[in-house]
């Protein structure tokens, strides 16, 4: 007289969870290495930045800056030097200067 009825959770609910979870797993694993890649691709955005400015002095004045500080004191030009390395070099006034920006690591951003 006495039956056991024990609820039952649906065939469909196990899978369910299992994707669930997959997906919360793979969503943490993208955003946990999201802040180097947003790092990098800022690093490029202010290299560019800084090349356009090196031109855009280049049209003003016939000649490229000699140096970073000239393009922040006259063109308004400001860059994170607590988040990245900033490599300009200036080889001559006719020719375009190298630019490299490297994001800091170990920083807190």
């Amino acid at each position: 007289m006495y039956s056991d009825r024990r609820a039952k959770a649906p065939g469909w609910l196990l899978p369910v969870i299992i994707i669930i979870a997959v997906v919360v797993v793979l969503a943490c694993a993208a955003f946990s290495g999201s802040g180097r890649d947003i790092s990098e691709e800022a690093a490029v955005s202010i290299a560019e930045s800084i090349r356009e400015k090196a031109r855009q002095c280049y049209a003003v004045e016939g000649a490229y800056p000699p140096n970073l500080e000239y393009l922040e004191d006259n063109y308004g030009l400001q860059v994170n030097t607590r988040q990245y390395y900033i490599s300009y070099e200036a080889f001559a006034a006719n020719v375009p200067p190298a630019v490299m920006v490297v994001p800091k690591t170990g920083q807190q951003q």
